[in-house]
């Protein structure tokens, strides 16, 4: 996330700044290193931001900075003058860089997006979202009740146990995808019937269903927006989360490190954003999906006015849910709810995380900011990938027709394939669809995506720390 720093500069609104400011920007940088240590001299620059504004400290290392400051040795230099973006070597994915020079392509109005899509695939019909959250449903407590009546608790039966919270986890992610339906108002013209399916769907997976809807809403809002968007939002180069990343790479090497953050975000992601905000945009701070008034007032609060509320009643039903298993718990054993429900839980938290980061997260995927983002434009830079037709059927499609969803959210995804093949006929070059293997996609982007740094109109992502003073 993006650090936000008390720090005065003297900056163009652009990063570019004139030849004789530039000397003058350098000529006081060396005048106040002159009493610093050499350890401080040895500053890496480190980015922030307020609106246009480039902001930089100079600092010797992401654990150092305490130190640094003390010595004297934080000090306030145009970006321009320690680190060029538009030198950034490029990284590419399966997409070959077709979403990049995004500015340089000609997008369409969201009028005109949607007069493209056929009418029918805005038609919601209430039985026919009902009959796929009851498959959903159905497979996830079908393979619960086998695993109950056929699997003991014991060590031997380790793999078995784990394999089923698999499939359960995974089927239950159908019932997530369903919920989120009803979040987004694709899943019935009866809000009555679409709020209390959603509200307890998303409660039995603890999920507070109000407070995600509004996040959510946010999200799609501002996709692919530096500072101002919700969720995945990348870290910027120079931040303290950038230069832990690279810390830690330096010093356990780039392949464990790589492990340990797809093993944290996708195991830990889930609930580090409902509690802390994390990923989210970095304008609201740190947020609370339970507690409404944390982060943020004013415009960038996350739950303004009756969302507040909101908030609360998403929390009764969670509350209500975690009272059961704690019931259930305690009429059966702490086995038999961790083996049933805790152990499919964690695998339906992986697999949301998996699907937001993938498809809003690749190397040559770039971000914006100001004027140079528009809401068509970070619709298009979402991401379609092959899932395959299990987990499509299984999930609903939510990952290979993200990009008809995120151009409008009321389309059901039993639409969602027709909407789809109308954005890629009509926009061949601004629909994205990366072929490449989900294994090998989700390991690049834990690998590769560290930090973003700007190049030109875009953000792009870097897989090297800034260079050394």
């Amino acid at each position: 996330m993006m650090m936000s720093t008390s720090m005065a500069v003297s900056s163009s609104p652009r990063c570019g700044a004139s030849t004789t400011r530039t000397a003058n920007s350098r000529a006081s940088s060396r005048r106040r290193t002159t009493t610093t240590s050499s350890s401080s001299r040895r500053a890496l620059a480190i980015i922030g931001k307020k609106s246009t504004w480039r902001r930089t400290e100079r600092r010797v290392k992401a654990f150092d900075f305490v130190k640094a400051k003390a010595e004297g040795g934080v000090d306030y230099v145009q970006t321009a003058d320690l680190y060029d973006g538009s030198k950034q070597t490029q990284l590419y994915s399966g997409l070959g860089g077709q979403a990049l020079n995004a500015k340089e392509k000609e997008f369409p109005t969201i009028a005109q997006v949607l007069a493209k899509i056929p009418k029918e695939c805005f038609e919601r019909s209430t039985a026919k979202s009902l009959m796929y959250a009851g498959i959903s449903t159905a497979i996830t407590l079908s393979v619960g009740l086998v695993a109950w009546a056929t699997l003991p608790f014991t060590a031997y039966y380790l793999p078995a146990w784990i394999a089923y919270a698999y499939v359960a986890g995974t089927a239950a992610t159908g019932c997530w995808v369903a919920a989120h339906e009803c979040g987004h108002g694709a899943f019935s013209d009866n809000r009555t019937i679409q709020d209390t399916v959603g509200y307890i769907l998303h409660s039995l997976l603890l999920v507070p269903y109000f407070s995600w809807q509004r996040s959510h809403a946010v999200h799609h809002s501002k996709t692919n927006h530096v500072s101002e968007g919700e969720t995945h939002v990348p870290a910027q180069m120079g931040s303290d989360e950038a230069n832990l990343m690279f810390g830690l790479r330096n010093t356990i090497g780039k392949t464990l490190c790589s492990a340990l953050n797809l093993i944290g975000v996708l195991l830990f992601g889930w609930p580090l954003y409902l509690l802390m905000g994390a990923s989210g945009g970095p304008v609201r701070g740190k947020t609370n999906h339970f507690i409404p008034k944390m982060g943020a007032s004013g415009k960038h609060a996350l739950f303004p006015g009756k969302w507040e509320n909101k908030v609360w009643y998403s929390d009764v039903g969670v509350a209500l849910t975690i009272g059961m298993v704690a019931y259930w718990a305690m009429q059966t054993s702490f086995a038999t709810v961790f083996g049933l429900y805790v152990a499919p839980y964690l695998f339906t938290n992986f697999w949301l995380v998996l699907y937001t980061w993938l498809q809003h997260t690749d190397v040559d995927v770039p971000h914006f900011e100001g004027d140079d983002w528009n809401l068509v434009k970070g619709a298009f830079m979402t991401i379609d990938r092959p899932y395959g037709k299990v987990y499509d059927f299984l999930h609903h499609r939510i990952g290979s027709t993200h990009v008809a969803h995120h151009i409008n959210h009321t389309i059901p995804h039993y639409n969602a394939v027709k909407a789809t093949e109308a954005i890629k006929q009509n926009w061949p070059d601004l629909y994205l669809f990366d072929p490449t293997p989900i294994a090998q996609a989700t390991w690049r982007v834990g690998s590769e995506c560290v930090a973003i740094v700007r190049k030109g109109d875009e953000y792009v992502f870097s897989n090297e720390p800034l260079p050394k003073l």
